[in-house]
């Protein structure tokens, strides 16, 4: 798991690199939905004022780019900023999560007929991931599991996290899971369809199910390797 805390200037190098062909914007939006789970995690657990801070750094660099990526970079500053708000102070509030990681919808939805729409497109294409996972966590009722898990020690952690992804393979629950995950790939291929926007929201729904799937894996498999432990 990456614990290095990035920096502007590790963030600047490789952004102009990222090429701007039809699959650019895409690749770089996957990126920035993995690089919460192995950087910001982490970082909030040891440094949640920090990582918090960071977000200005993130802002700056999306001012400085400018064009559909510095606009895409303003749409992950925003989840970023949430989730260091929701992670480093309020993680043994699950039911308080979503509203703490919607609370910039308005001005997503406001920009997504100006020249910051790729904000928005990113923004809400990560809070609609984010919003699935959280139904299929209370679905499967696992929602009383969430602040156990976060609050207790490591020894005690590890099992109650299996527990939970043992809970989650029980035939009703998988079922459900497996529903909400079919349904996240059609609206994914069907936004594919759509253009640039779409096929934005698209890898947004598309990675957030590749990060849940792993989750899952570690979580019933080395759950000290999950990031919650």
């Amino acid at each position: 798991m990456v614990s290095a805390t990035p920096t502007a200037a590790t963030t600047a190098t490789w952004m102009p690199l990222v090429r701007m062909g039809p699959l650019g914007l895409p690749l770089l939006a996957a990126a920035l939905i993995v690089a919460p789970v192995f950087v910001q995690a982490p970082w909030v657990r040891q440094a949640p004022m920090a990582a918090t801070v960071f977000t200005a750094v993130l802002l700056l660099l999306a001012l400085r780019r400018g064009g559909e990526v510095g606009a895409l970079l303003v749409g992950f500053s925003g989840s970023w900023l949430a989730g260091c708000l929701f992670w480093g102070w309020l993680r043994l509030h699950p039911l308080v999560h979503l509203p703490v990681e919607a609370f910039a919808l308005p001005m997503a939805v406001a920009g997504l007929g100006g020249p910051w729409r790729r904000a928005g497109q990113f923004y809400l294409g990560s809070l609609i991931g984010t919003a699935a996972t959280d139904g299929a966590i209370a679905l499967c009722g696992l929602m009383p599991l969430w602040p156990a898990v976060l609050a207790a020690g490591p020894g005690e952690a590890a099992p109650l996290l299996a527990q939970a992804a043992m809970q989650v393979l029980e035939p009703a629950h998988l079922l459900i899971v497996v529903a909400i995950a079919a349904a996240m790939l059609i609206a994914a291929r069907l936004l594919w369809q759509r253009g640039p926007g779409g096929r934005l929201v698209a890898t947004c729904l598309l990675s957030t199910l590749a990060i849940d799937g792993l989750f899952l894996l570690l979580a019933l498999l080395l759950p000290t390797a999950s990031g919650l432990v």
